[in-house]
């Protein structure tokens, strides 16, 4: 599948017009079962490489996939290897007409790519449409549950503004754009969703398993550097829309200031002067903890998963707070901040 129309046995009618475009970095096994889900099964398909050591790349072309093989001396960025593969793949398939993004440690699952063609096809204006995420090893720890319990409750269903890593696109309403915005270091999704919708495009996301994902966290200090990379996007998003009228994630960004910063020093500074009483405000973290819990199980999780959720949703705060601090140290220095990597 180096670059041709695919017409095998695995090949389905619909199919004919995706192109795909994976992007990974020593995924290992992760990256075969990305590769064993996708072939045949798209018109054409890119895997890009940033600098793996295992035997990624030689996988890949086993397998007849092309390869890029990014230029690491430049600065990198997943939004900068996406475009890369989206480039090759059109060099190679000028006639594809739709393009499916996924991370190399996803999987596509079967039926997917025929129930995303058929809600592009059911509206004209929907220019990007996605579904359900899901961790492959949701029990291996707490934070792939964590994980798990984010793809499944954290985004609705129908008409939305944004969409994640693994989604289906039109290649025309991508290119109209621009593609991806190769300096962020984290949330390019949303920030590309945002210039898609102000196109005149819909962002779909609909009730079907799209992916399977391993996030492969083991550690607390891996969902540590996941939140701060949270907060970093969160800033820089809501700093590039700082002017818009839809001022995308300002009030991500002030939760962050209020739970990571105001509250503890409300309640822990005045705490010899009121004799403690200040205090009191910190009981605010298993309050909102609680609400968020809540509201997972009003859409259906179980209340052992949502309590969990819950509680590290609150935690989450301090080092989002640390990414946002990041984010703008960087800013004001006139540096640019590096890849924050979990893995």
């Amino acid at each position: 599948m180096t670059g041709n129309r695919m017409t095998g046995d695995r090949m389905t009618s619909p199919t004919h017009a995706i192109g795909l475009v994976a992007i990974g970095r020593n995924e290992g096994e992760r990256l075969k079962q990305c590769i064993d889900s996708i072939v045949g099964r798209v018109a054409t398909a890119i895997y890009v490489d940033s600098a793996s050591t295992d035997d990624s790349v030689a996988y890949a072309r086993s397998q007849g996939i092309e390869v890029v093989e990014l230029d690491m001396s430049l600065p990198f960025t997943a939004a900068r290897a996406r475009n890369a593969g989206y480039q090759r793949l059109r060099e190679l398939n000028p006639e594809v007409r739709f393009v499916q993004f996924i991370d190399g440690d996803c999987a596509v699952v079967a039926g997917w790519l025929e129930r995303a063609m058929e809600s592009l096809a059911s509206r004209d204006e929907a220019v990007v449409v996605w579904g359900r995420r899901m961790e492959r090893y949701p029990e291996a720890s707490i934070y792939n549950r964590l994980c798990d319990n984010e793809w499944r409750y954290d985004f609705p269903y129908g008409e939305v503004a944004m969409c994640g890593g693994d989604a289906l696109m039109r290649v025309e309403a991508f290119e109209a754009v621009g593609g991806f915005n190769e300096a962020l270091i984290a949330g390019e999704e949303p920030e590309l969703c945002y210039r898609l919708r102000q196109n005149g495009g819909k962002i779909l996301r609909i009730d079907a398993d799209m992916t399977l994902h391993d996030a492969n966290m083991t550690h607390f200090s891996q969902w540590w550097k996941r939140a701060v990379r949270s907060g970093h996007a969160y800033a820089e998003g809501a700093w590039l829309g700082r002017h818009d009228a839809e001022k995308r994630w300002a009030s991500r960004t002030r939760r962050i200031w209020l739970w990571g910063a105001l509250i503890p020093t409300l309640a822990i500074v005045p705490a010899p002067f009121t004799y403690g009483l200040s205090l009191v405000l910190l009981g605010l973290y298993p309050f909102s903890a609680y609400r968020q819990a809540r509201h997972m199980v009003r859409h259906a999780a179980p209340w052992r998963h949502a309590m969990v959720s819950g509680g590290f949703s609150a935690i989450s705060k301090f080092p989002a707070l640390y990414g946002l601090l990041k984010f703008h140290y960087g800013r004001l220095r006139g540096s640019r901040s590096a890849i924050i990597e979990y893995k």
